[in-house]
């Protein structure tokens, strides 16, 4: 089953979020119905990027290598 790395952006709190899903578009519903706690208080969230991954596995790895970089500091490089 494939995964992707998301990242978001909340204009109001002026921060990313990244996350892993196997149906992004359910997940951002999620994110922006305040279905998770982390993320009620940025609502409107924005997907700013997605990255394809073959397993959970890798999606997991990527999304740990993003968050020890900073995510704005990931997308600025990549």
């Amino acid at each position: 089953m494939e995964y992707k790395v998301y990242i978001l952006y909340s204009k109001k709190l002026n921060r990313y979020y990244v996350g892993q899903t196997n149906n992004i578009e359910k997940r951002l519903k999620t994110h922006n119905s305040g279905g998770k706690k982390y993320t009620t208080k940025g609502i409107p969230w924005v997907l700013v990027r997605i990255y394809n991954c073959k397993s959970r596995s890798m999606a997991m790895q990527l999304e740990r290598k993003i968050k020890k970089r900073g995510i704005e500091r990931f997308i600025e490089e990549n």
